[in-house]
């Protein structure tokens, strides 16, 4: 994660699909553009929906790790409107 500065972060581990890509959509909004968001989240559905549905959002993915504890970290970088 050293490699980007992050600005904000957001746990959806809590929640299911489809609000996890609600919840991800709502932090995205409070940044401003070019600002980077880290989305930990559950394996499973929420890896599989929330990049692709960021990604049509027209925001750039920039890495998505695995911590190897059943959850992964997205980090996101707002693209402005």
């Amino acid at each position: 994660m050293a490699d980007f500065k992050i600005d904000d972060t957001v746990d959806i581990t809590d929640v299911v699909c489809p609000v996890t890509f609600v919840k991800a959509k709502v932090a995205l909004e409070e940044l401003d553009d070019g600002q980077i968001l880290s989305i930990k989240m559950n394996d499973g559905e929420p890896v599989q929906n929330v990049p692709r549905s960021i990604k049509e959002e027209g925001h750039k993915i920039l890495k998505l790790m695995d911590n190897e504890d059943g959850t992964y970290n997205l980090i996101v970088q707002k693209v402005g409107d």
